[in-house]
């Protein structure tokens, strides 16, 4: 991680759960972390916590608008882009067969369509300040298969959008010539919002659970490696996950 002391990264998602603790880790790795958020007092809160380090900004990547708004605002006030973690996502739990139109164009617009526009960004800064980043996008084992849960209605489908999106954005980077790296990390179940709560995705009586910070030290353990190597997919799951 020596490489990226003082560099600039972007969190997506940063307010809680796994987007909190990979910004979390980032900062205590030594990197200018800017967290992104819809939810200004969650982000506010870790900004008390992580200090100077920490800057966050109040935005929804499923608005192009407030994308081109965050990137100029980094550019301008914090530096060139290294590294961009896209962690914001939504699940809304309802079926296919009642579930609202809305809630499914929400999920693509966040987990998929805003995921593209804002690695876009990312990445027209990367290239134009001959940065070699790295981009890690937060997908999840349902981009691997159909999680066997209800409610799931379009999120595993917008989950394996994240996986084919890694591997088209690699391909593209390699045939442009670039050296910036993509990555996907697929956690299992972790606590978070999603897990426990209201509308909450329930898991299996007795199964252990992973926590934010395991998340957070996978992408570590991405970012750390040799420049010359990419670490594309990395599934991570609690010991006694049944699927």
């Amino acid at each position: 991680m020596n490489r990226w002391n003082g560099k600039v990264a972007v969190v997506t998602g940063a307010s809680s759960g796994i987007g909190a603790s990979i910004a979390t880790h980032l900062v205590n790795s030594g990197l200018l972390v800017v967290g992104v958020a819809r939810r200004k007092d969650h982000l506010e809160e870790l900004q008390k916590k992580l200090g100077e380090k920490f800057s966050a900004v109040f935005a929804d990547v499923g608005n192009e608008k407030d994308v081109f708004r965050l990137f100029s605002w980094i550019t301008q006030n914090i530096g060139v882009v290294h590294v961009l973690v896209n962690c914001a996502g939504v699940f809304r739990p309802k079926g296919l067969l009642d579930g609202e139109t809305s809630d499914w164009v929400e999920t693509f617009d966040t987990n998929v369509v805003g995921l593209c526009v804002v690695t876009r960004e990312a990445v027209t800064i990367m290239r134009a300040n001959g940065v070699d980043g790295h981009i890690v996008h937060i997908s999840g084992l349902a981009g691997h298969y159909v999680v066997p849960l209800p409610y799931m209605n379009v999120y595993s489908a917008s989950k394996f959008g994240v996986r084919a999106l890694t591997e088209t954005l690699r391909q593209e980077l390699i045939a442009s010539g670039s050296k910036i790296k993509v990555s996907s990390v697929s956690p299992g179940f972790v606590l978070s919002e999603m897990t426990s709560g209201e509308g909450a995705i329930c898991y299996q009586d007795g199964t252990s659970i992973l926590a934010p910070e395991d998340v957070a030290e996978a992408v570590l353990y991405v970012l750390g490696s040799p420049a010359h190597v990419q670490v594309h997919e990395l599934i991570i799951r609690p010991v006694g996950q049944i699927f």
